[in-house]
């Protein structure tokens, strides 16, 4: 198993719960608590806090391949999706996962006043049901309630075939698995949970086609082209690229968002990725599972939610079935600990 210094996390043994939040690593803690005694004693400026935008920006860019100009900043992950389905034509049809958390799934659906239909498909269908007619594709690269990992480049071939547009929500998979933008029009992930960030920073890239259908329904003081100069007045100038579709960042977040990508981007996601899956696949032998190819562990295993929290393991419980993930901060021990919980709860 690829060692990862584990000196840079505080876990309490037993988190195996990345998936619904992530631990910050030691330089993003630290960063955050530097701010908010500044903030608390008014030590400085907002400005020097904003640089960390610039820098999340960039380290998302150099994550997925994209360039930095296509890049935009937010909040959460349904709000960045809005402007991309209030530019799409009356009558469009989108295609989603049928278990599709609805952040990719509500902005759609509040189009059908317009003749916007949203249709869903089976996981294990969806490639096939990407048909002519299809005019958005709206899907997770890894699905949060059972982790099953996208096939990523079967859905951009098939897209690419009947030209739809192609929106993935990397929120559970960006920080462990390998991604690219190439062949995606926008790719979006809030960073609170694999990217362990604090909460109300996202991040998404745009392509320069899609820039063009949509309108920057958001846009405020930055994303003007000054920032500087955009703080009064009727005069808008908006930025030429993606950072038009800005939304003015939370700058706490990005605080600590900065440096939490910046390591990831240090330790490797390819390292990263090994170590998740050698843990996950640890996990899955000890309850009878088959090797898998996600750090998240989906399962029903009855009883083992109660068992868990009498061990001091936290884990999450996701359509009924027991959910662990596992991260760059998880450890063997946490493996372990979790299997001895489950005893006599599962047949290997």
């Amino acid at each position: 198993m690829t060692v990862i210094d584990s000196g840079l996390w505080d876990p309490r043994p037993g988190w195996l719960n990345t998936a619904s939040y992530g631990l910050p690593p030691r330089p993003a803690w630290e960063a955050l608590q530097a701010v908010l005694h500044d903030w608390q004693v008014g030590a400085t400026s907002w400005e020097p806090w904003d640089e960390s935008t610039t820098r999340a920006r960039a380290s998302f860019a150099r994550l997925v391949g994209a360039e930095v100009a296509d890049v935009f900043v937010g909040s959460t992950v349904s709000a960045a999706v809005a402007p991309i389905a209030a530019g799409l034509p009356d009558g469009s049809r989108v295609l989603v996962d049928d278990v599709e958390f609805t952040s990719n799934v509500y902005p759609w659906m509040v189009h059908a006043d317009r003749g916007v239909e949203v249709v869903a498909a089976g996981t294990d269908k969806f490639v096939e049901a990407i048909q002519p007619g299809i005019d958005l594709v709206a899907v997770s690269a890894v699905q949060s309630a059972t982790g099953t990992v996208l096939d990523l480049a079967a859905v951009v071939a098939a897209c690419k075939e009947i030209d739809a547009l192609l929106v993935i929500d990397a929120s559970q998979a960006l920080g462990w698995l390998p991604l690219t933008v190439a062949g995606v029009d926008a790719l979006i992930a809030h960073t609170y949970k694999w990217l362990m960030s604090p909460r109300g920073a996202t991040l998404g890239y745009l392509s320069p086609r899609l820039q063009e259908r949509c309108r920057p329904l958001q846009a405020g003081w930055y994303a003007g082209r000054n920032v500087g100069g955009s703080y009064y007045g009727p005069q808008m100038e908006l930025a030429p690229d993606a950072r038009r579709f800005d939304q003015s960042p939370a700058w706490f977040s990005f605080v600590g968002a900065a440096p939490a990508l910046e390591l990831i981007e240090q330790i490797g996601v390819e390292t990263i990725h090994a170590h998740n899956l050698a843990l996950a696949n640890e996990f899955r032998a000890g309850i009878g599972l088959p090797p898998g190819d996600s750090a998240i562990v989906s399962a029903s295993i009855p009883g083992a939610e109660e068992a868990f929290a009498a061990a001091g393991v936290r884990a999450a419980v996701r359509g009924g079935n027991l959910r662990a993930s596992f991260h760059v901060y998880s450890t063997q021990a946490d493996v372990q600990l979790a299997l001895e919980a489950l005893k006599g709860l599962v047949k290997t």
